[in-house]
């Protein structure tokens, strides 16, 4: 379908390019391109105020593209671009977009090749950017737009593709200048819908909140997936699939909206309650029966609706009748319970009551087929009775036939069959061999079947002229019947949708609170403050996984702790210490109960985390750099509202390297504006960023690790957090629990302390040189010992014997 009704069409030829709108460039000021393909969209624009370019990531959307047009609510583009072929999601935005009188943006379509992701990367990599060097060489053009540009997003690309061709064409902000000058970009900036908190891929992939594991069955290998152990697979425990693709959209998707998490969260604590259990299973049960209601009503619209259609929608409006009632006895201060209790209308009982009195489920399940309760229609009740009688009535006309039959038929019947009609049945008799010999007076041949011969007569004729090709007629007046259903069914389609949402959301929430209550969560206190206090918090996964499992608080404040440096041991816990901060935060942000104690959590604009490193064969960047892009993106992304998690930075190059830009990151930070510093979160094995005080002295500064005791010569974890400083890394008590030998695991704490104590590392794989002076020493003596002059002494004997084996160890 194309997009000509709604937009005015762009030439892509290369004289259109010269006769551009010159009068409207100048008051262009956001210029959005958009792609959305798969439930997915993609979205860039760029500010000719401060020459700007944003991006959003791609990000999942529903059919409606509502995310799409919030974006477009607050960024209020002038122009958009978009490709010419689109899905019929993407036009039918367009539709209702070109159908607003309030807000009329030029619409440009582009041929789908201008969209092409390899040509969208050469067209970033040759765009004018005046704040990189002339002489960066495009490998280095690479790195730095990695660092900014996520290129694990196609969509994104795409349209930015497009969006600098736009700009090229149109010239925009440079119009008077040389043609060799390109349209300038200072800055790349993310951006994130007001409300929206930012989570990158590798955010969701570090903290395990999606795990996407292959399907165990043999059969689903190549196209099924299931989901493993993550954030996500111990929270839905939703009953219908509409609710686990709305709280899949809920993680995708975290909310900094005070308004919708507190909704959220009155639900959670209603249905967490003990006292509350029974109406939570109640209304359980009934989610289980309501189906998908915008799959049986597009059936309808097409008229393709099969028996079993009929009982879904009517068990789907009937539990949805008796949630609205079910709600209406529960407090009406629950924004969600009030909202249900008079959003599912009167509408419901209306087609559940008229489904009911309509369908007959019985018959329609055994024929397969739409069929009608008695008394709805009395012609087809008619019919019906006929049908029913016409057993009897054709075994009276079959006697009258016989007794027109020659007497060599010893019986006769007359059958029904359906789109044929009435027909005389004979058995075939032994004279009968060829096709001639079926013929009889009076009667028309129609076929053999099962030897039997069946024929049309004049009373069979008379009957069908009389009664019709009953069967059919039934099927066409119910089917009529069923389509005056669907339309007084599709009319009230608004209300059947209102109950999907509704449905939706409350299967969510019962869902989070089933798991708050089953792994003793604790609802948080959300605020707009900059703080985060977390008492006693767990990692909801691991305490799953551990038989025991030691909590640990976190505390973060404006002014004070805002930047914790974790030191310890290997295995110690440190990385899980970040992941359960960053999951407790994560969790808040969806309206979820956090694993903890108690919990006080200022609302984070974004998450980001430096804790695994990616393989890098399709960017075509080393394992080192792909991790210094992701502390760039933390550096430049974020604010005094983020949340940073850092693990083990700089240990992918040469030590001292790694500890210097280690040091200058979290340096950037503590002399931030103390409002302006992000929760940071580093844990580390470089001691001497401590111990040589390469951190500035502040406040902000904490130190923190994890306490662990020797028992003899063996290491006991304790992964109780505690201020301090670990002086040891305790290497080599890890490596012998590691399964080290013992003579690698002395040799290497021999090496290691000959290193911090400066002194000469002596190498085992060959004498020292001590020895071999002494050596020397002793050979020259050994030489100048010999008389010479003495006959008895067998020179060659000497030499080869004696000097030449010692002189040998020397070499």
């Amino acid at each position: 379908m194309a997009l000509q009704d709604v937009v005015r069409r762009e030439l892509v030829s290369n004289q259109a390019s010269l006769n551009g709108d010159e009068e409207e460039e100048g008051s262009l000021e956001v210029i959005l391109s958009v792609l959305a393909q798969h439930g997915q969209v993609g979205l860039c624009f760029y500010d000719n105020k401060d020459s700007t370019l944003h991006y959003m990531a791609d990000t999942p959307d529903d059919t409606e593209l509502t995310l799409l047009e919030r974006v477009i609510q607050e960024i209020s583009p002038h122009v958009i671009i978009t490709s010419a072929k689109q899905e019929h999601s993407m036009v039918r935005f367009m539709n209702r977009l070109g159908s607003n009188p309030d807000y009329k943006p030029e619409v440009v379509t582009y041929p789908y090749v201008d969209f092409g992701l390899e040509v969208s990367k050469q067209r970033l990599l040759s765009a004018h950017l005046p704040f990189l060097p002339a002489s960066i060489t495009e490998r280095e053009r690479v790195s730095y737009l990695t660092s900014y540009i996520s290129f694990d997003s196609p969509l994104m690309l795409r349209s930015l593709g497009a969006l600098l061709k736009c700009l090229d064409r149109r010239r925009v902000g440079v119009e008077l200048e040389d043609s060799s000058v390109g349209v300038p970009i200072l800055q790349f900036h993310t951006y994130t819908l007001t409300g929206v908190v930012y989570v990158d891929r590798d955010t969701y992939s570090v903290l395990q909140i999606f795990k996407s594991e292959l399907h165990p069955s043999v059969y689903k290998l190549q196209s099924g997936q299931k989901e493993g152990l993550s954030l996500y697979g111990i929270l839905n425990r939703c009953k219908c699939k509409f609710g686990s693709r709305l709280l899949r959209r809920w993680f995708l998707r975290p909310t900094r909206d005070m308004a919708v998490l507190h909704r959220r969260q009155e639900a959670i604590r209603f249905f967490a309650s003990p006292r509350n259990s029974d109406t939570a299973g109640t209304l359980q049960s009934l989610l289980r029966n309501i189906r998908s209601i915008p799959t049986l009503l597009r059936r309808m619209s097409l008229s393709h609706t099969k028996a079993s259609d009929w009982q879904s929608l009517y068990k789907t409006v009937y539990s949805a009748v008796c949630i609205r009632d079910t709600m209406r006895l529960l407090p009406q201060s629950v924004g969600l319970f009030r909202e249900i209790g008079e959003g599912f209308s009167d509408d419901l009982q209306y087609i559940a009551s008229l489904i009911s009195k309509v369908v007959d489920f019985e018959s329609s399940s055994t024929e397969s087929r739409f069929t009608i309760k008695p008394n709805v229609d009395p012609a087809i009740d008619e019919k019906k009775r006929t049908m029913m009688g016409l057993s009897d009535f054709l075994t009276d006309v079959a006697r009258k036939e016989l007794e027109h039959l020659d007497n060599c038929f010893p019986s006769c019947c007359v059958i029904y069959i359906p789109l044929i009609g009435f027909l005389l049945s004979v058995p075939r008799l032994p004279s009968m061999v060829k096709k001639e010999d079926f013929e009889i007076v009076g009667l028309d041949f129609m076929f053999l079947s099962e030897e039997r011969l069946h024929y049309r007569s004049q009373r069979t004729k008379e009957l069908d002229d009389l009664l019709g090709d009953l069967h059919c007629d039934i099927r066409d007046m119910e089917t009529a019947v069923m389509i005056q259903l669907q339309t007084a069914i599709l009319e009230k389609s608004s209300s059947l949708y209102k109950v999907l949402e509704l449905s939706a959301e409350l299967d969510c929430l019962m869902a989070m609170s089933s798991a708050s209550q089953e792994y003793s969560y604790t609802s948080p206190k959300l605020a707009a403050h900059n703080r985060i206090l977390l008492t006693q918090a767990r990692h909801p996964l691991l305490e799953l996984c551990s038989p025991v499992f030691v909590a640990n608080s976190f505390q973060s404040s404006e002014s004070q702790g805002r930047v914790k440096v974790i030191t310890g041991p290997n295995s110690s816990g440190k990385s899980i210490y970040l992941k359960q901060v960053g999951l407790a935060v994560f969790m808040a942000l969806i309206g979820s109960d956090v694993p903890a104690k108690e919990a006080e959590i200022g609302l984070v604009d974004g998450i980001f985390t430096r804790m695994q490193s990616r393989e890098s064969v399709s960017v075509g960047l080393s394992t080192f750099m792909i991790d210094l892009n992701q502390m760039a993106h933390a550096i430049n992304s974020s604010t005094g509202n983020s949340l940073v998690l850092i693990d083990e930075f700089g240990k992918g190059t040469n030590t001292v390297d790694g500890l210097s830009l280690l040091a200058a990151s979290i340096s950037h930070w503590l002399k931030e504006v103390p409002g302006q510093v992000p929760h940071v979160l580093l844990a580390t094995n470089f001691h001497s960023l401590l111990q040589l005080g390469l951190l500035p002295s502040t406040n902000l500064l904490s130190l923190l690790t994890l306490e662990t005791a020797v028992d003899e010569d063996e290491l006991v974890f304790l992964y109780q957090l505690k201020e301090g400083i670990c002086q040891s890394s305790y290497a080599a008590n890890i490596a012998t629990l590691a399964g080290l030998p013992t003579s690698v695991v002395q040799r290497g704490v021999e090496v290691s302390e000959l290193y911090r104590t400066g002194k000469t590392i002596k190498r085992i794989d060959r004498p020292s040189l001590d020895e071999q002076t002494n050596r020397c020493n002793w050979l020259v003596e050994k030489f100048l010992s010999v008389d010479l002059n003495n006959k008895d002494v067998n020179l060659q004997n000497f030499l080869k014997e004696e000097l030449l084996p010692s002189a040998g160890d020397l070499l």
